[in-house]
């Protein structure tokens, strides 16, 4: 197996805890892994990516080619359309559909929404919303790794081992909170993946 993501958003918007998670699951399924980050300034709102890459066979480079990637997991709306060239033919785009409005320019966010629409495979969630009604307002990222998580091939019990494992030290209660945003997220990318295929 093979698993090429291009993690993006904005700095500040907990990426790395996504790529940890993921990378958690990775390692307890005997994969290989390899990871690289390019930080923008998060201090001051700056983009951030990481190319993560998942196999069963050794990995040569940690940068995924053009045309390559079989998601871009994005955790702001404009930052997923920056990577597109990456993206497969075959490929899913999953988004949260909440904008950071990080420059004066930024553009409406019904144009923004509009091309996300025009990938083939996309799910375009309020993850932002959803982490709020389990009232767990900085669990947005967590929402979308449960949204990504049915299109990828890892177990849904290691992500959930993840998630215990990078915030563990924080206490039951925000460990709880995680895993129900988590499943939220995956409940809401079923259910668009089955009205797609209607």
């Amino acid at each position: 197996m093979r698993l090429d993501i291009i993690l993006a958003g904005v700095g500040g918007q907990g990426i790395l805890s996504i790529a940890t998670v993921l990378g958690y699951a990775a390692v307890e399924s005997g994969l290989q892994l390899k990871q690289a980050e390019v930080h923008g300034m998060s201090q001051r709102g700056g983009e951030v990516q990481s190319h993560l890459r998942i196999s069963d066979k050794s990995i040569y480079s940690d940068l995924i080619p053009a045309g390559a990637a079989d998601m871009i997991l994005s955790v702001e709306p404009m930052e997923s359309l920056r990577y597109l060239p990456f993206l497969s033919p075959e490929g899913w785009l999953v988004t949260n559909t909440t904008p950071f409005r990080n420059i004066d320019n930024y553009p409406e966010l019904e144009r923004v929404l509009e091309e996300v629409k025009r990938i083939p495979n996309h799910v375009a969630i309020d993850a932002d919303a959803i982490a709020k009604e389990h009232s767990n307002s900085r669990g947005m990222n967590m929402v979308m790794v449960g949204a990504a998580s049915v299109f990828i091939s890892l177990e849904f019990e290691k992500l959930q081992n993840g998630i215990r494992y990078i915030f563990g030290r924080k206490g039951d209660e925000v460990v709880e909170r995680n895993l129900a945003t988590l499943q939220a997220g995956r409940a809401f990318a079923e259910h668009a993946r089955t009205a797609a295929h209607r």
